[in-house]
C-alpha cells in the first residue's frame, strides 16, 4: 500500500477548512492586530503585481477564470478604493508607508485611464473595454489622492472619468452604454455608487453637470425601491436572488450620494434597505450571501465582503443620522468577520485577507482571498475604532 501526503497548497486548502468546521480562527478584542495584518496583505497584493496595482485576488486552488493558483493580476476597479483605504490606515496607525502605496496606485491608475476617461473592466491583461461601475471607484480614488496631495494630475483624471460618465448617463438616469461586460447588463442598480462618485465629483469641483447627473441616477434608483425597502435589478449574475455585496453597493451609493446632495429622500431610501438587511442579521452576527426581493435567505453560505459593507453602511448611517440604534449588530459582526481571517497562515496569500465566501466552498469568491473583500474589512475596523469622529473619517467616507 502506498501512503501519500498532501502537498503544501492543498494543506493550506485543508488548513483553512479544518478551522472553519472548529468555528474559525482566534479572535482579538482589539481590532488592531486583525487590521495590521490585512493592511499587510493588502502590501503584498500590491507587491504581487508588475504595478502599483493591487492584485485582484489570490486563489487557494487553480483559478476557472484565470488558470492558475496563487495572486491575480492588478484589478483597477477596487485598486481605486483601496486607495482611501489606505490613506486613511496611514494616519489611523501612523504608517506613512500606506501613504506612499496610495499615491503610487492612484498614479498607476492614471496611467491605464482609458482615452475617454474611463476605467476599464476586468484586470490587467484582458480587453480594456470601458466599464462604468469601474470608472466611478477609481474616482474615489482619485479623490482621495488629490484631498491629500492637493496635485492637479488627480483633479484632471477625476474630471476626465466624470466627463465620461455624464456623457454615457442616458436622460433618465441609467447608465445602459458602458456597462462591464464581465457582469450582466441588465441588472446595474448598484451604480447608486458610482453616482456618489459623481456627487462627490460634482460637490468638489462645483460643476452642476456632475451634480445633476449623480441626482438623475441615484432618482432613479429610488424610484424602483419596493415599499418593503427592496433594491431590484442590483446583481453581477442573478437580479431576483442578488449577492449581498451589490445590494451593499447600492444601498451605500444611495446613503452618501443622497448625504453629498443633501437629499434626505436618498437618504431614507438606503435606510430603508439598510434596516430591512438589519433584520436578517443572526445570532452569531452574520448573514446570507444572497437575498430575495422579500428579504429571505437565497444562500447557506455567508458573503463575506457582504457582511463588511454593510457593517461600513451601518456605521455611517449612525454618523449621518445620530442614531446609535444602526450599530446593534455592528460589534457581533466584525467579531464573526474577524473569526474568518487566518492570521498565522504559513501561506502568504491567505494571511491577514479576507476570503469571498464562508465556508471557503461558498459559491462568490470560492476557495479565494479578495482585496475587496479585505478592504472593507479594514475599513470597518477603522471606522469602529474612530465611531462618532467624522472628522478622522474623512478619507474613509470615500472608501
Amino acid at each position: 500500500m502506498t501512503t501519500t501526503h498532501a502537498g503544501p497548497k492543498a494543506r493550506a486548502v485543508l488548513g483553512e477548512l479544518w478551522h472553519e468546521r472548529l468555528g474559525g480562527f482566534a479572535v482579538s478584542n482589539d481590532h488592531t492586530p486583525h487590521l495590521r495584518s490585512a493592511l499587510e496583505w493588502l502590501c503584498r497584493a500590491q507587491d504581487a503585481t508588475d504595478s502599483a496595482g493591487f492584485a485582484r485576488g489570490y486563489s487557494l486552488v487553480r483559478h476557472e477564470q484565470f488558470g492558475i493558483r496563487g495572486w491575480q493580476a492588478a484589478y483597477p476597479e477596487t485598486t481605486g478604493y483601496i486607495i482611501p483605504t489606505l490613506f486613511l490606515a496611514a494616519h489611523h496607525l501612523a504608517w506613512p508607508e500606506l501613504a506612499v502605496r496610495a499615491i503610487r496606485a492612484a498614479q498607476w491608475e492614471i496611467e491605464v485611464q482609458l482615452p475617454s476617461g474611463a476605467v476599464q473592466g476586468g484586470v490587467t491583461g484582458e480587453p480594456p473595454t470601458p466599464a462604468i461601475f469601474n470608472t466611478g471607484q477609481v474616482m474615489f480614488g482619485w479623490l482621495a489622492a488629490y484631498h491629500v496631495t492637493k496635485s492637479e494630475e488627480f483633479a484632471t483624471a477625476t474630471r476626465r472619468a466624470a466627463d465620461y460618465l455624464v456623457s454615457a448617463l442616458d436622460e433618465d438616469g441609467v447608465w445602459r452604454k458602458g456597462n462591464s461586460m464581465f457582469a450582466d447588463r441588465r441588472a446595474t442598480n448598484y451604480n447608486a455608487r458610482t453616482a456618489w462618485a459623481l456627487a462627490e465629483a460634482g460637490a468638489l469641483f462645483a460643476e452642476p453637470r456632475y451634480t445633476n447627473g449623480a441626482r438623475r441616477a441615484l432618482l432613479q434608483v429610488a424610484r424602483q425601491q419596493h415599499d418593503n425597502g427592496w433594491l431590484p435589478a442590483c446583481c453581477l449574475t442573478d437580479p431576483s436572488e442578488p449577492l449581498l455585496h451589490t445590494l451593499a453597493y447600492a444601498v451605500r451609493g444611495l446613503v452618501e450620494g443622497g448625504r453629498v446632495l443633501g437629499d434626505s429622500a436618498l437618504v431614507a431610501a438606503g435606510a430603508a434597505a439598510a434596516g430591512a438587511i438589519a433584520e436578517r442579521v443572526d445570532d452569531r452576527g452574520t448573514l446570507p450571501g444572497r437575498l430575495t426581493s422579500t428579504w429571505g435567505s437565497a444562500a447557506k453560505w455567508r458573503c463575506l465582503t457582504g457582511e463588511a459593507q454593510m457593517a461600513n453602511v451601518w456605521m455611517r448611517l449612525e454618523a449621518i443620522t445620530g442614531e446609535r440604534a444602526w450599530t446593534r449588530h455592528v460589534p457581533r459582526m466584525l467579531h464573526a468577520l474577524k473569526a474568518t481571517q487566518s492570521r498565522d497562515a504559513g501561506d502568504p496569500g491567505i494571511r491577514g485577507g479576507i476570503k469571498g465566501s464562508s465556508p471557503l466552498t461558498g459559491w462568490y469568491g470560492r476557495f479565494e482571498v479578495l482585496n475587496w473583500a479585505t478592504k472593507f474589512f479594514a475599513d470597518a475596523l477603522m471606522r469602529d475604532e474612530k465611531r462618532g469622529d467624522y472628522a478622522t473619517d474623512r478619507c474613509g467616507v470615500l472608501a
